[in-house]
C-alpha cells in the first residue's frame, strides 16, 4: 500500500497544516515540507525498483465484480514525475515562505498545494484510466483554488474560471476518449491498454478516442488553440506559477501523450494532429512571447512554446522523438521553476514585474540576476545549459522528420524559426531586466532578498549547469528509466554529449541563436505591428464572447422554464417523462402483457386495493383541506405497508410504516405554520389540463408496470438468496443487501442524508414564524400546551420504545429490523417527548443539537469499510463468525453490525435535527415557550 498511502499523505498533510494556521506561518511551512518529504521517502524504495527495471503494481480491491480496483503503478515515468512534483514541491514551499506577506495565508496556500500535489501523484501513479481521471479532474479544481488563491482580486477569479472551464471541458472530452478505449482493449487498466496499440490502432474507434483524448491533453498543456488560459492564470502567487507551469499541472497533459505514447502513435492522425498542433504553439507561443512586457506574461508564454516544443516531439513518433520528448520535460521543469522564482523575487523587491520599469538591476541585485540570467541561457538554448542539449535533439529529429513526411525544409525552417524567437525573448528578459538602462518609477528599491529565498533558485541553477556540462553522469539514468516506460521498450542509442560534431542540428542552433540576437536588436518594428494587432488576435476575446453566450442562452432558457410556478415545472417534467416513456413503449413491437399467470385476486387483496383506489381519489379531491388530504395520504401508506406484508416483505413494511409515521410528523409540523385550506388558485381549463396529463401519466406507468409484472424476471434475487448466509452472515436478505452486496449505496445513501440534515438546520437556523394563536374555526388555541396525561405516558412509553429500537436493531442481520429501521423507531420516540413534554424539558434531558450523532455514525461507516482493507479485501467487506459465551452460548458476531451503528446513528440524528428544528422556528428568541407548539 505504499503508493495509496504516499497519494494519500498530501490529502491529509493538506487537512493538518489547515488546522495549523494559527499556529504560525513557521510551524505551516515545516509541516508543508514534512508532509512532502514523508510522500517522497514512502517512495523511494519503489523507485529504486524502478531502476532496476521493475514495474510495481498495486493493487486495492474496491468493486471488484465492476472491475472497479484502486490500482498504481510506479514505472520509470512515474520516477520521473515523482521527483518532479515532490522536488521542485519542495522547493516551492520553501520558496513561498519568504515570498507571501504576512498579510496572506499561508496556512492555506500550503493547503492547496498538498491538495494539488497529491491529485498530481495520483494522475502520474495510477494503473485504471477512469482513477486517473478522477485525480486529473481533482488537479483542475485545486489549480483553481490556487490561481484563485488572491480572491479579493478580479484577475485572480476571471483566470481561475477560466482555467477551470477549459480543463474541465477537455476534462469531459478525457472521460469520453478513456471509455472508448476501455471499450477497444477490454479494459482500463494501463498494463493491459499498452500491450494492445496494434488492436487500437486498427479498431474503427481509434480515431474518435484519439481526438477526444488529445482534447483532454491539448487544453491541460495549453497546447493551441486552448493556450489562451495559462497566461491568464498568472494572477496567481508567483510560488504557484512557478509549481504549475514548470513540473506538474501543465505538464499533465504531456504526461498523457507520453504514457499512451505505445497505444495511440504511429499512425498519420497521431503524427499530424500532435506534431502540428505541437509545432504550431511551439511557434505561436515562441513570437507572443517576445512582445509581452509583464515578465510572468513573457515566462507564461515561453512556457506555451515549450509544452509545444514536447508535443511536436512526441507527434514525430519516433523513439528518439519520444526520448527527445521526455528529457525536454526533465529540462523544462528545471530551468522554469528557477525563472518563475526569479521572476518572483524582482517583483518582490521591486513592487512591479513590468520590464519597461525595472530596467538597470543588475547593479542592485547580481547574485539574482547572475541566476536568472544562467535559467535564461537554458531556455535559450545556449551550449553548457540543460536546455542546449534536448533542443539539439528537438532539431536533429525536426530535420530527420522533414525528409521522411516529405515536407522538406519547411519543418526543420518552422523550428528554427520558433528557436530564433525563443532566443529573443530570453535575450529580452535578461537584457530589459538588469541592463538597458535605470529603473522608472520603482514603487520599491530594489535590493537582494533574503538568503533563504534564493536557495531554491541557486539548487535549480546549479542542476541547470550540472546537466548541461555532465549529462551522462547526472541525469541519463533518469532519462533511460523514464524513456524507457515511455517506449515499453528498449531506449535507443543516443548519446548527451555537448559536441556532435558539424551537423544539421548544429547549424540550426546556431541560426537560432544568431538570428535571435538579430531579432531582438531590431525588435521596435515588430512591437509596433503587434499592438496595432493584439487586440484582434486574443484567444480570450473569443472565449469570453462565447461564454456571454452560452450564460444567455442559459438565461434565456431559465426564464421560460423557472416561472415561478411550481405547477407549470411538475407539468412539464410530467409531460416529458410521458413522452419519453410513450417512445420507449411503442418502439417495443412485443406485446403489453407478458406470458407470466397471474395471481387469483382474493377477498382482503380486493378490499385493499379498493380502499387504496378510494384514499388516493379522496386526498385528490380534497387536496384542498389540508389536513383530511395528509390523513387520506397516510392511509395510503398504510395500505402500501400491508401490501408489502402481504408478499412476504416484512422489512419493508416495517420500513414503510416507520418513514409514514416520521412524514405524517413533519407534514403536521409544516402545516402548522399554514392555513387550514388551501386557496383555489388553477382556472377550470388549467384543472382540465392537469387531470388530463394526471391520467395520461398515471395509465403510462400502469401499463408500464404490467407489462413489467406480467413477465418473468429472474435477476439478482436468487443470487442474493444463495449468497445471504454464506457470504454475508445474515439470514436477513434485505439487511445483507444493505450492510454487505450494496453496502457502498447504503453508504452514499447516509452520506445524503446527513448534508440534507445539515442543510436543513442551516435554512432553519435563523428563521423565526409566530405560532397561529387560533384554529381555522377561530377558536383560541387551549392554554394546557402540554397535558399531563400524553407527557405521563410519553415518558413511560420512552423506554419500552428504546427497547424495541434496541431488540429491532439487534435482530436486523438475520430477522427483520435493521439500522434504519430502528433509527426511524427511536426519533420517533424522541420527538413523541418533544410533542408531549415541551422543547425545554426534552432539551434539559436531551442534547440541544445531533449533530455528533451524525457525525459519529458516517465515521463508524467509513471506518467499518476501510477495516477490510486492513485485511486485503474490497471495500465495507464485512466478516462474521460464530462464538460461544458461558452462559449466553453460541452466537453470531458480524462486522456488518458497525456499519449498521453507524446507519442507526445518522438515520436518528438527521431525522431529529430536521424535526425539531422544523418544530422550533416558531419559538420566540426572548422567550422560548411563549408560543405553544402545537400541530
Amino acid at each position: 500500500m505504499q503508493l495509496f498511502l504516499a497519494i494519500l499523505t498530501p490529502f491529509f498533510g493538506a487537512a493538518l497544516v489547515a488546522g495549523l494556521a494559527r499556529h504560525g506561518r513557521t510551524v505551516s511551512a515545516w509541516t508543508a515540507a514534512g508532509v512532502t518529504a514523508a510522500a517522497l521517502l514512502q517512495l523511494l524504495p519503489l523507485m529504486a525498483a524502478s531502476f532496476a527495471g521493475t514495474t510495481t503494481i498495486e493493487r486495492l480491491p474496491w468493486i471488484s465484480s465492476a472491475g472497479l480496483d484502486l490500482v498504481f503503478r510506479m514505472d520509470g515515468l512515474g520516477v520521473l514525475f515523482v521527483l518532479l512534483i515532490l522536488g521542485i514541491g519542495l522547493l516551492v514551499i520553501l520558496y513561498a515562505h519568504y515570498y507571501l506577506s504576512a498579510r496572506d495565508s499561508l496556512s492555506r496556500l500550503y493547503a492547496y498545494l498538498l491538495l494539488f500535489m497529491g491529485s498530481m501523484l495520483g494522475v502520474v501513479l495510477s494503473e485504471n484510466l477512469i482513477q486517473l481521471l478522477i485525480f486529473w479532474e481533482l488537479t483542475s479544481l485545486s489549480s483553481f483554488l490556487l490561481i484563485a488563491y488572491w480572491r479579493g482580486r478580479e484577475d485572480a477569479r476571471s483566470g481561475a474560471r477560466m482555467a477551470l472551464a477549459i480543463t474541465g471541458a477537455g476534462g469531459l472530452a478525457l472521460l469520453a476518449g478513456f471509455i472508448l478505449l476501455g471499450h477497444m482493449v477490454g479494459s482500463f487498466e494501463l498494463t493491459q491498454v499498452l500491450a494492445s496499440g496494434d488492436l487500437v490502432r486498427a479498431h474503427p474507434l481509434y480515431l474518435p478516442a484519439l481526438l477526444l483524448i488529445l482534447l483532454g491533453a491539448f487544453t491541460k498543456s495549453a497546447q493551441f488553440p486552448f493556450h489562451f488560459w495559462l497566461p491568464n492564470a498568472m494572477a496567481a502567487p508567483t510560488p504557484v506559477s512557478a509549481y504549475l507551469h514548470s513540473a506538474t499541472m501543465v505538464k499533465a497533459g504531456v504526461f498523457l501523450l507520453a504514457r499512451l505514447f505505445p497505444v495511440l502513435s504511429g499512425t498519420d492522425a497521431w503524427t499530424w494532429l500532435v506534431g502540428g498542433i505541437g509545432l504550431t504553439t511551439f511557434l505561436l507561443g515562441a513570437v507572443l512571447a517576445l512582445f509581452k512586457h509583464d515578465l510572468k506574461g513573457l515566462l507564461a508564454y515561453s512556457t506555451i512554446s515549450h509544452l509545444g516544443l514536447i508535443t511536436a516531439l512526441f507527434g514525430i513518433g519516433t523513439p528518439m522523438a519520444a526520448l527527445a520528448g521526455v528529457f525536454h520535460i526533465i529540462n523544462h521543469a528545471i530551468f522554469k521553476a528557477g525563472l518563475f522564482m526569479a521572476a518572483g523575487i524582482i517583483d518582490h523587491e521591486c513592487g512591479t514585474r513590468d520590464m519597461r520599469r525595472i530596467n538597470g538591476l543588475w547593479h542592485a541585485m547580481p547574485h539574482t540576476a547572475t541566476l536568472a540570467m544562467v535559467a535564461s541561457a537554458a531556455m535559450a538554448g545556449v551550449p553548457l545549459a540543460n536546455g542546449f542539449l534536448s533542443k539539439e535533439m528537438f532539431f536533429a529529429e525536426a530535420a530527420s522528420a522533414g525528409s521522411e513526411y516529405r515536407l522538406g525544409w519547411l519543418l526543420p525552417a518552422v523550428a528554427t524559426l520558433a528557436g530564433i524567437f525563443a532566443v529573443a525573448y530570453s535575450l529580452r528578459f535578461i537584457h530589459d531586466v538588469f541592463f538597458n538602462g535605470e529603473p522608472v518609477n520603482l514603487p520599491k528599491t530594489p535590493h537582494e532578498p533574503v538568503r533563504w529565498m534564493k536557495v531554491p533558485v541557486e539548487i535549480l541553477v546549479v542542476l541547470v549547469l550540472l546537466v548541461g556540462i555532465f549529462p551522462a553522469q547526472t541525469v541519463e539514468p533518469l532519462l533511460a528509466v523514464a524513456a524507457g516506460a515511455v517506449l515499453q521498450g528498449p531506449v535507443p542509442e543516443h548519446s548527451l554529449a555537448i559536441w556532435h560534431g558539424f551537423n544539421p542540428a548544429l547549424w540550426m542552433s546556431v541560426i537560432a541563436l544568431v538570428g535571435g540576437a538579430v531579432l531582438y536588436r531590431f525588435r521596435r518594428p515588430l512591437f509596433q505591428l503587434h499592438d496595432r494587432l493584439d487586440k484582434r488576435l486574443q484567444g480570450r476575446l473569443i472565449f469570453d464572447a462565447l461564454m456571454q453566450g452560452l450564460f444567455g442562452t442559459a438565461e434565456r432558457l431559465t426564464r421560460w422554464l423557472d416561472t415561478a410556478s411550481l405547477q407549470r415545472q411538475l407539468a412539464l417534467f410530467v409531460v416529458s417523462t410521458l413522452v419519453l416513456g410513450a417512445t420507449g413503449l411503442l418502439l417495443v413491437e412485443a406485446p403489453l402483457t407478458g406470458t407470466r399467470a397471474l395471481l387469483a385476486v382474493d377477498g382482503v387483496s380486493l378490499m385493499a386495493g379498493l380502499v387504496l383506489t378510494l384514499a388516493t381519489l379522496a386526498a385528490t379531491a380534497l387536496h384542498r383541506q389540508r389536513l383530511t388530504a395528509l390523513v387520506l395520504t397516510g392511509a395510503v401508506g398504510l395500505i402500501v405497508a400491508l401490501v408489502f406484508v402481504k408478499f412476504s416483505a416484512p422489512d419493508l413494511a416495517l420500513t414503510q410504516l416507520s418513514v409514514e409515521v416520521v412524514t405524517v410528523i413533519l407534514l403536521l409540523l409544516a402545516l402548522y405554520f399554514l392555513p387550514a385550506t388551501t386557496p383555489r388558485e388553477s382556472s377550470a381549463a388549467r384543472r382540465w389540463r392537469d387531470a388530463g396529463i394526471a391520467l395520461l401519466a398515471g395509465g403510462g406507468a400502469a401499463a408500464l408496470a404490467w407489462a413489467v409484472l406480467t413477465r418473468s424476471n429472474d435477476g439478482l434475487a436468487g443470487f442474493f438468496l444463495e449468497n445471504s448466509v454464506p457470504g454475508g452472515g445474515g439470514g436477513n436478505v434485505v439487511n445483507v443487501i444493505l450492510v454487505d452486496f450494496r453496502g457502498f449505496d447504503t453508504f452514499g445513501e447516509i452520506t445524503v442524508l446527513a448534508i440534507a440534515a445539515v442543510g436543513i438546520f442551516a435554512l432553519l437556523g435563523n428563521l423565526r414564524l409566530p405560532g397561529p394563536t387560533q384554529d381555522a374555526s377561530g377558536r383560541a388555541w387551549d392554554s394546557d400546551t402540554h397535558p399531563m396525561i400524553l407527557a405521563t405516558f410519553a415518558r413511560l412509553l420512552l423506554p419500552l420504545a428504546l427497547l424495541v429500537s434496541v431488540f429491532i436493531f439487534l435482530r436486523g442481520h438475520n430477522l427483520p429490523g435493521g439500522g434504519f429501521i430502528a433509527g426511524l423507531i427511536t426519533a420517533v420516540a424522541l420527538i413523541v417527548q418533544y410533542l408531549a413534554n415541551g422543547v425545554s424539558w426534552t432539551h434539559a434531558r436531551l442534547p440541544a443539537h445531533t449533530h455528533p450523532w451524525i457525525a459519529a455514525g458516517l465515521i463508524i461507516a467509513l471506518l467499518t469499510g476501510l477495516a477490510s482493507w486492513l485485511f486485503g479485501r474490497p471495500f465495507l467487506t464485512s466478516a462474521f463468525g460464530h462464538f460461544d459465551w458461558p452462559l449466553v452460548g453460541e452466537f453470531e458476531l458480524a462486522s456488518a453490525m458497525a456499519f449498521d451503528l453507524g446507519v442507526y446513528l445518522v438515520v436518528v440524528g438527521a431525522t431529529l435535527l430536521i424535526l425539531i428544528n422544523l418544530g422550533l422556528v416558531h419559538r420566540a428568541s426572548a422567550n422560548p415557550e411563549a408560543t405553544p407548539w402545537k400541530p
